[in-house]
């Protein structure tokens, strides 16, 4: 008989060491609520699109002049196409954009689900400002509640900011019967809000590194883009994600 050949074992610390690795880079991808982003370059929309999300949209304001709204709602690209826009509606206590009402309207008949966004100032009248965006925004069934856009402290500190944002916001829930959402980047929202505002639904702004934003709570809106083109509007603007299907869009809208 042949001598059979010794095979050496690994001491078992050493399979102990491999599975604790294992588990803590899994822990790690679930702690951070990681999951591998892909982006792909859609020469029709002049960006590249993070497609692991299905829902996609738009903001404008006056800047993007005056919109053929069926032709942004019949583009489609693979299986990309716009469902959504907020529609810039007023600023401070005094300004209207001048394209609202058309935008608000053309958009309703494309079949563009829509929503109206108040550009805010901490330093102007909260109710004065609330004011002004219910004298403009009808919202009806199947809109998209109301956006508070603040992204400006205007060297006030932050629990002004907190204070006179809370006041526009708790106005706008009152109006319309359901909690507004809020629009501004990770710093802004981790520096001048935090966590008495994690209630509201969160629209980030996160374009500048090619990744999802990062933090430490869920956000619903994701605009990833400043330089995107689609029929429709001359101008590049600004491309989102829906953080969902269509079903969960739809549930978020006004009933």
């Amino acid at each position: 008989m042949a001598r059979s050949k010794r095979v050496r074992r690994r001491p078992l610390i050493y399979i102990f060491i491999v599975i604790g690795l294992a588990g803590a880079a899994a822990a790690w991808w679930l702690l951070r609520g990681k999951e591998p982003m892909t982006f792909v370059r859609y020469e029709e929309f002049g960006i590249d699109m993070p497609v692991n999300y299905s829902i996609h949209g738009i903001d404008i304001s006056k800047f993007q002049g005056n919109v053929n709204w069926m032709a942004v709602r019949q583009m489609q690209v693979d299986e990309i196409r716009i469902s959504f826009a907020f529609i810039k509606a007023t600023e401070g206590i005094s300004r209207q954009d001048g394209t609202f009402q058309r935008n608000w309207e053309k958009a309703k008949e494309a079949g563009v689900i829509r929503g109206a966004y108040h550009f805010f100032y901490s330093t102007r009248d909260p109710i004065k400002q609330a004011i002004n965006f219910r004298n403009v925004v009808q919202l009806e069934s199947g809109d998209l509640p109301p956006v508070l856009d603040i992204e400006v402290h205007n060297n006030q500190p932050p629990a002004v900011i907190r204070s006179t944002a809370r006041i526009w916001l708790e106005d706008m829930e009152k109006a319309y019967g359901v909690k507004p959402i809020i629009y501004t980047n990770i710093h802004f929202y981790e520096t001048y809000l935090g966590k008495e505002f994690d209630d509201y639904p969160l629209w980030v702004a996160h374009y500048y590194q090619k990744d999802k934003p990062r933090s430490a709570r869920n956000w619903v809106f994701w605009q990833h883009s400043d330089i995107g083109h689609v029929n429709g509007i001359r101008t590049t603007v600004d491309f989102n994600v829906f953080r969902g299907d269509s079903t969960d869009l739809l549930k978020l809208c006004i009933p």
